[in-house]
């Protein structure tokens, strides 16, 4: 007997959020698209139900339960391993996915040959645009990020749109690669824990030659942090540690060393409003990211 054809191999990291993960699924297994999919939880270690929904309520899913907490980057390698589509779906457990938006992503892909990686647009709970796609972090671009953002038009780091373009990286709640793409450059560093690691994986992907595209017309809502159990201060300390791991892996020793006095600056000056304001947020948050670089 033939195996049956997967288009799309979809797989989601579960930590922790349960309702969150039901709601995803259920998301999925109500597309009516005409594509053949698989989907692939990888739970790592929750401990607030998430095994035993998937086991009792979507028996169709194929389910790798960890015992340890592997991070993001590790989980996906593991349910890249097990995947039998032709394209892959990177997907977090905080999404909702529309109506036809896998069916408006793998068919860009297979019409556009030279894109490797394509992103659909994200929205937030409230039906807003999210941040979906950015340029990568050289040094003028983290100035901005560090010190400017609020000052620049936000696209200049990462942004949204109507307009489906060539981007440097796709966010990585929701991503869709080729197989051969990952084949060829091999999947998320396991290196970085959380935080960055699809902006990494997408400048290998480019450097190899590929184009990533953002496609707006494929739309899932995002809700965000489903993950974080420490508010901002996990993403900011992931965030400098992701960037001090991208510069020593890929940009010239200069440029580290660049990156990481204006990581200093930013963390000394920001423990120091902490300090005057009497802020224990930014006092607690920036005294550990200046020790982190």
């Amino acid at each position: 007997m033939a195996e049956k054809r997967i288009d799309l191999s979809i797989i989601i990291i579960s930590f922790n959020t349960r309702q969150l993960l039901k709601s995803c699924l259920i998301s999925l297994f109500q597309i009516t698209d005409k594509l053949f999919f698989e989907v692939i939880v990888v739970d790592n270690n929750s401990q607030d139900g998430s095994v035993e929904l998937v086991k009792k309520e979507f028996p169709q899913v194929k389910l790798i339960a960890n015992k340890d907490n592997l991070g993001f980057g590790r989980a996906n390698n593991q349910g890249l391993k097990e995947a039998r589509g032709k394209m892959i779906l990177f997907l977090n457990s905080d999404t909702i996915v529309h109506s036809r938006a896998l069916e408006e992503l793998t068919h860009f892909l297979k019409f556009n040959p030279k894109v490797g990686v394509v992103g659909p647009k994200l929205l937030n709970r409230d039906g807003t645009d999210q941040a979906s796609a950015g340029s990568f972090p050289y040094l003028g671009i983290c100035a901005i990020m560090l010190f400017a953002e609020h000052f620049w038009p936000n696209r200049l780091v990462r942004g949204s749109g109507a307009q489906i373009r060539l981007v440097d990286w796709v966010m990585g709640a929701a991503m869709v690669f080729r197989k051969e793409v990952l084949d060829q450059v091999g999947g998320f560093d396991e290196n970085i824990f959380m935080y960055l690691e699809e902006v990494e994986l997408c400048y290998r992907v480019k450097k190899a030659g590929w184009q990533i595209a953002f496609f707006p017309e494929a739309v899932i809502t995002h809700f965000g942090q489903g993950s974080s159990q420490s508010g901002r201060k996990g993403p900011i300390l992931g965030i400098y540690k992701g960037l001090a791991y991208f510069y020593r892996k890929h940009r010239p020793g200069w440029e580290g060393r660049f990156l990481k006095l204006m990581l200093k600056i930013k963390a000394g000056s920001a423990y120091l409003l902490g300090s005057l304001t009497k802020n224990d947020y930014l006092k607690e948050t920036y005294g550990q990211a200046f020790r982190l670089v």
